[in-house]
């Protein structure tokens, strides 16, 4: 499961850039040397490095297969519809748009394509693990639209449904959003499914987190059930950094045209040819490997964590995320990821549902894609315990960080 190639070499910008080179070098050193554990990252596979770094950059492609603004995008547009072939096998999706530079600019493009200023959206919220798209008044979602916010069962952590339900019959939406950026749990599409046909509403499934699981069999899939679903190709995809879109065959042109030529302009060809590498590789078996192996080794660290003291959110998880209070350590989370950050340890804070303190959001796809399993998720524990309690010295924490990292290397030689 682990990358098995370096990534390309730095000769050339070493002799022609030699201050940036030691940039890159040093972020490749801070990668290799630390834990990374930000539920958001992963490790590029050395082909999708390739496919980043390769001519296809140079190419301006406006517009579409078939239908550019620019001449000479022939070779580009058999890369687009490899992409798009490729996107809508592996999701089983009617149509594939893969030109969103971000999850949040899928995002955007869907409400383009559904929505105009100032409809009514049901969406998770923030507090509970909404994505700034789901009704930040800080983004273009909370300036433009009427978002109305469901939560989770403060008991249980879990997705209210009696609320959506009843927020959806009293303001009926235009659209409903379902998905998040610190919800561990399985979202049940179907349920969604059911009061959006109930209340006449869209269905938009924010998938950014789980795509990577759903594309290796280890989470379900929103594709049967939403009307349009938006993506990132990162995360636990283990693609480039960028987004796609997914949906019917019937809102195809809508949301073709609401991110070309509405919310973007050319398309990044050599980003668009990573995602169709990426798309190739979790087709593959041993993809579906490394997606559950992500998910066992979540449920494993969730459990060590919550034997040492944190209260994990929702007793659990089911995906590749952990979300966790550390406040019967001692702290809180600021204080916690501060703590960790010293001693190589890098991970995220969250909102806590139900709380006025923050807690700790960590990942397991990168550290699985190095190869990590179920014994180093307890020792990863253990250390982030001893760490955040402050019994274990952020120079001594750093060493044993360094040990564990150098058995699993992201990148051998």
């Amino acid at each position: 499961m682990s990358v098995t190639h370096a990534p390309q070499t730095t000769d050339v910008l070493t002799r022609q850039d030699p201050e940036l080179a030691e940039i890159l070098l040093g972020e490749l050193h801070r990668q290799s040397s630390t834990l990374q554990l930000i539920a958001a990252e992963n490790f590029c596979s050395p082909a999708v490095l390739a496919a980043l770094g390769s001519a296809l950059a140079n190419k301006y492609a406006e517009g579409y297969p078939g239908a550019r603004h620019h001449g000479g995008c022939e070779i580009v547009d058999v890369a687009e519809r490899l992409a798009v072939d490729r996107a809508k096998s592996l999701f089983g999706a009617e149509h594939a748009n893969v030109q969103s530079h971000s999850g949040s600019s899928a995002v955007l493009a869907a409400y383009a394509a559904l929505l105009r200023p100032g409809d009514t959206v049901l969406a998770l919220g923030l507090p509970y693990g909404g994505h700034l798209t789901h009704g930040s008044p800080a983004n273009f979602s909370g300036r433009w639209f009427d978002f109305v916010p469901y939560g989770v069962d403060a008991e249980t952590g879990l997705i209210d449904h009696d609320q959506v339900r009843t927020l959806a019959r009293t303001h009926r939406p235009k659209a409903i959003v379902c998905g998040s950026i610190a919800y561990p749990r399985h979202i049940d599409y179907a349920f969604f499914r059911e009061v959006a046909d109930e209340v006449g509403a869209y269905l938009i499934a924010d998938a950014a987190h789980p795509m990577g699981l759903v594309a290796g069999g280890a989470a379900p899939s929103p594709v049967p059930y939403a009307d349009v679903v938006c993506a990132t190709t990162h995360k636990v995809l283990r693609g480039p950094r960028g987004g796609m879109i997914l949906c019917g065959g019937e809102l195809a042109e809508r949301v073709d045209r609401a991110v070309f030529p509405f919310t973007q302009g050319g398309a990044q060809m050599h980003t668009i040819a990573a995602k169709a590498v990426a798309f190739g590789e979790a087709a593959t078996p041993a993809f579906a490997a490394y997606a559950h192996q992500v998910v066992a080794n979540a449920r494993i660290l969730a459990a060590a964590l919550a034997d040492e003291g944190l209260v994990v959110t929702t007793g659990g998880t089911d995906t590749h995320l952990v979300t966790a209070d550390p406040a019967p350590l001692g702290v809180d989370g600021r204080t916690a990821r501060g703590r960790l950050a010293a001693a190589g340890m890098v991970l995220d804070c969250c909102a806590l549902p139900h709380a006025d303190t923050r807690g700790l959001r960590l990942g397991t796809a990168a550290v699985t894609t190095q190869g990590m399993a179920e014994k180093e998720m307890e020792r990863i524990a253990a250390l982030l315990a001893g760490v955040v309690r402050g019994e274990v010295e952020s120079v001594r924490a750093r060493e044993e960080v360094r040990d564990l990292v150098g058995g699993f290397p992201p990148y051998p030689a």
